[in-house]
């Protein structure tokens, strides 16, 4: 059998999520790539993790400033 032998160097993510404020739609996206370090103990699944915690907190925390933003008005 076959042994995979390509080695991840980089990941790139996308999170993306819609929010509807009275009668608009507001769509936030954000896309970061990451190299990762030629070393042993890299965790690939967890960078990917990791990353898209990460990306995912800024479409979050943009959503709600929007969100409260009209709830000011």
């Amino acid at each position: 059998m076959y042994q995979q032998k390509g080695k991840t160097t980089r990941i790139v993510a996308t999170s993306r999520s819609s929010v509807k404020v009275r009668d608009n739609f507001y769509t936030i996206e954000c896309t970061e790539e990451r190299s990762i370090p030629d070393i042993e103990d890299v965790d690939v699944k967890t960078e990917w993790s990791m990353l898209f915690d990460d990306l995912n907190q800024v479409v979050d925390n943009q959503i709600a400033e929007i969100v409260a933003t009209f709830d000011k008005r």
